[in-house]
């Protein structure tokens, strides 16, 4: 069964940094590019960060400089390291492919950013 799990969020002050992380299942990471998302209280879900098979990169302007998105495919395995984290970066996070299929979406992994 394919599945994603998202884990490593929490409350940080402003400044701070975290890293998520999230174990797929089943053959998910065959799908080639993977990302997370992320959908803060009353916006639409948006895409923060991509990868490929072949490790190229994608960031939404708006993180830029500041969040490093990997994988692993030997572990199965997506990361997400956000440094300089800002109080409008805190929402619920999210992986699953790119585009996203409306059935992998998991339970996400709460980040606030707030002093």
């Amino acid at each position: 069964q394919e599945q994603l799990v998202e884990s490593g969020g929490g409350l940080v002050q402003p400044g701070g940094s975290l890293r998520l992380s999230c174990a797929a299942s089943g053959s998910i990471f065959s799908f080639g590019v993977m990302g997370w998302y992320r959908q803060a209280p009353g916006k639409q879900r948006e895409l923060v960060a991509g990868i490929s098979s072949g490790t190229n990169t994608y960031y939404a302007k708006s993180v830029k400089g500041r969040f490093t998105i990997s994988r692993d495919d030997a572990k199965n395995t997506l990361l997400l390291l956000m440094n300089s984290l800002k109080e409008e970066d805190t929402a619920v996070y999210y992986c699953n492919i790119v585009p996203a299929r409306s059935s992998l979406w998991g339970q996400g992994t709460q980040v606030t950013v707030s002093s």
